[in-house]
């Protein structure tokens, strides 16, 4: 009777599962989706030569100037972190950036708060800016 039970019990769960995840995952795909700027939206927003703050998840804090001509420099607002110089430009999913002496790197920008944004390489945090 037990081996029964546990058998109805585990269809149940399986069925509301094959049915409720696929469910969340499309919200939580969808909300994602929602909050991720826009190409366009990247460069009206922080590409207008007006500074704001970008901090790593280490916390080092830089001074971010995106020009709309092309370029881009960091000043760290403390004692770590390292100035920079570089370009920048759109793709198909957010902005590159290419620091001197480095390879290029993209990115998305994802709205994360009033005024904050986490800046995405693939699924890991690079940065959060805020205005």
């Amino acid at each position: 009777m037990r081996a029964s039970i546990s058998g109805a019990v585990a269809l149940v769960l399986s069925i509301v599962l094959s049915i409720v995840l696929p469910i969340v995952l499309a919200g939580a795909t969808a909300a994602f989706a929602a909050s991720r700027l826009t190409p366009n939206e990247v460069k009206t927003t922080f590409f207008d030569g007006k500074p704001f703050t970008a901090s790593t998840p280490s916390g080092v804090k830089f001074k971010m100037v995106f020009s709309a001509d092309g370029k881009v420099a960091r000043e760290p607002t403390g004692t770590a972190g390292a100035k920079g110089e570089g370009t920048w430009k759109l793709d198909q999913e957010g902005f590159c950036t290419t620091w001197k002496g480095q390879k290029p790197n993209c990115f998305v920008v994802i709205s994360a708060g009033t005024n904050k944004w986490s800046i995405m390489k693939s699924s890991t945090l690079m940065a959060v800016w805020s205005k």
